[in-house]
């Protein structure tokens, strides 16, 4: 049984409690939040009593093996570095980190206390996403990766209210680049690795955060282009293109629809069955390295959260956004 610690008291901790108790060895025994009311309020859903409201006593808590933090992304650092200081074990939510300084640190911290960190990409421990993998030699050569995932957020219209909420807060390392276009990024590092270089676009926002984005990456043989956006909605599907075949995926940041178009006409349907609760199978993994004694997951690596963070860092570079978080250490 790992017994959990949870930081963040929102949908997403919601979503993943209700995943992760569909397994035999996870439990639920602690919540920690700034605000005690909110603490309480919280883990009175899940019928648990043990609440903090400061971090220090949170990290050091004997009844806690491993931490789930899902708090706004500018506190991730500073608060998975005390939890892993205390031998506790993190599945940080994505995008894991402010910047690339922060996640150097923080790997630092994993490997000088002998813990599990891993990212909380959910999409890329799939089965659907795992099929794409598997089938990619079926097309060919891989010539493009077109990947668009474009969610109008329900905050944007208090936005255009006058109301900016946490999610256009440059404070919290908020806006569409670290919170969808890196559904777009993170499984294109997975399936394909490091791209030589790229251009990137942008439409920011008064309140000093993206909108929305798109970004050309530059690979051998290949390109891959990928579109975001938190003010407008797309229905576009995603797609790998080779040169036998396509494959089609209904949504990249969760794919449950895969079909190869080859190039002779025919169509062959690759879609894998999978646990409609989506966030399951990152605390299945998660919860396997911690009972297995590995460190690293090898399709969440930290490889593939820094190199994905190197590239968010770039594209923010070129589009000229910038947080408080790049400016302090952790």
């Amino acid at each position: 049984m790992i017994r959990f610690g949870i930081i963040g008291t929102n949908w997403i901790t919601e979503s993943f409690i209700s995943a992760a108790q569909e397994l035999n060895d996870f439990r639920l025994t602690a919540v920690y939040s700034r605000k005690e009311e909110t603490a309480k309020e919280f883990a009175s859903k899940f019928q648990l009593s043990t609440t903090y409201t400061d971090l220090d006593d949170f990290s050091k808590s004997n009844e806690i093996d491993a931490v789930y933090i899902a708090s706004p992304n500018s506190f991730h650092a500073h608060q998975a570095i005390a939890c892993m200081d205390q031998g506790k074990h993190v599945l940080c939510e994505k995008p894991i980190a402010s910047n690339l300084n922060e996640l150097l640190e923080m790997k630092a911290a994993s490997e000088r206390n002998n813990v599990v960190l891993m990212e909380a990409m959910k999409t890329t421990l799939l089965p659907n996403f795992l099929a794409v993998k598997e089938n990619l030699h079926k097309i060919g050569k891989i010539r493009r990766y077109n990947a668009s995932y474009c969610q109008y957020s329900s905050r944007y219209d208090k936005y255009k209210e006058g109301i900016v909420m946490n999610a256009f807060k440059p404070e919290f390392s908020n806006g569409s680049l670290m919170d969808i276009g890196i559904y777009t990024i993170y499984p294109m590092v997975t399936l394909f690795g490091k791209p030589k270089g790229l251009q990137a676009n942008a439409h920011l926002l008064e309140s000093g955060v993206d909108g929305q984005g798109s970004i050309l990456f530059e690979y051998d043989g290949m390109d891959a282009t990928v579109t975001y956006s938190k003010i407008a909605n797309s229905y576009l599907h995603s797609e790998i293109q080779g040169e036998e075949g396509t494959i089609i995926i209904d949504k990249i940041h969760t794919p449950e629809k895969l079909l190869i178009k080859y190039n002779d006409g025919t169509e062959e349907d690759i879609t894998l069955p999978q646990n409609t609760k989506s966030m399951f199978y990152e605390a299945e993994e998660f919860i396997r390295l911690i009972k297995s004694g590995e460190k690293e997951s090898t399709m969440n690596s930290i490889t593939n959260s820094l190199t994905t963070m190197e590239l968010i860092e770039n594209a923010r570079y070129q589009i000229g956004l910038t947080y408080p978080a790049d400016q302090k250490a952790t």
